[in-house]
């Protein structure tokens, strides 16, 4: 009957001591793994931090230039730079190949190359002074320019005064003009017309004429000013001239002098 209790009791000692150990043995694979895992850890934070060292330097050289850009500060460069001329200006930038890989500029810089314009089809150049990653390139563009020009109405004889009734405007794009085309009506009423002129013809200045104040044959009166003194004579012109230009005058002795024509038949001789 002592045997019995003295059993359980054992039974229940070793119970005990079998937990004990299993939790000292578990107590003791924690210890061991979690430096472990600590040391896991630690590497994979510092491999990251060298990943992000390493590979910033690397994305700063792999930026690209924004072709947009490019093309934007073209416009602009070309906008800013007619802003002076007469009309409408309409700018056209050719479409850059979206394949072009160039370095990021900070400092994009548009100007014209030697013998370009800022008319009709041109190429405007964009730098970039970026060291080491300096590049250039060159867009193609067109600057129309519309406004209203001065027209022959009707058709005009040689020799013919123009009038208002004489001229019409019209618009049109300039680039596609001749050069020196007239704008202005009071650059075109009251001049003669240098040879027959046709309806629809755009005017320019070598279509047109003054009129003349003084005409060949025309007796003139030669006007002689100095400081203080005045000297008048006739004479006989020799030559058409119109208001400032020089004409040829043959005096009352039958000498030949030459002055400046003015209005009311009076040729104005330089002392």
């Amino acid at each position: 009957m002592l045997s019995r209790p003295a059993t359980k009791n054992s039974s229940r000692l070793l119970a005990k001591t079998a937990i004990f150990s299993d939790c000292g043995k578990k107590e003791q694979i924690i210890k061991t793994i979690k430096p472990r895992l600590v040391l896991v850890q630690c590497f994979l934070l510092l491999t990251v931090f060298s990943v992000q060292i390493f590979a910033a330097p690397h994305n700063k050289r792999g930026q690209h230039q924004d072709i947009s850009l490019i093309r934007n500060t073209v416009e602009h460069f070309l906008y800013s730079n007619t802003a002076n001329l007469p009309g409408q200006v309409i700018v056209n930038v050719s479409q850059i190949d979206r394949q072009l890989v160039l370095p990021q500029c900070s400092n994009l810089e548009p100007f014209i190359p030697a013998g370009g314009r800022l008319w009709g089809k041109t190429s405007i150049g964009i730098r970039c002074d970026n060291q080491p990653d300096s590049w250039t390139i060159y867009v193609q563009a067109e600057v129309n320019v519309m406004t209203d020009v001065l027209h022959i109405a009707r058709p005009v004889s040689n020799g013919q005064t123009l009038s208002y009734e004489d001229i019409a405007l019209q618009n049109v794009n300039l680039v596609q003009m001749p050069e020196g085309i007239l704008t202005d009506a009071a650059q075109v009423v009251g001049k003669v017309a240098t040879s027959n002129l046709s309806a629809g013809q755009p005017i320019r200045p070598q279509m047109l004429r003054a009129p003349f104040v003084i005409l060949r044959g025309q007796t003139v009166n030669l006007v002689v000013q100095g400081r203080g003194f005045s000297i008048r004579s006739e004479g006989q012109a020799l030559t058409d001239a119109a208001e400032g230009q020089v004409v040829q005058v043959r005096n009352k002795s039958g000498k030949i002098i030459r002055g400046l024509a003015r209005i009311n038949s009076i040729v104005e001789i330089q002392p």
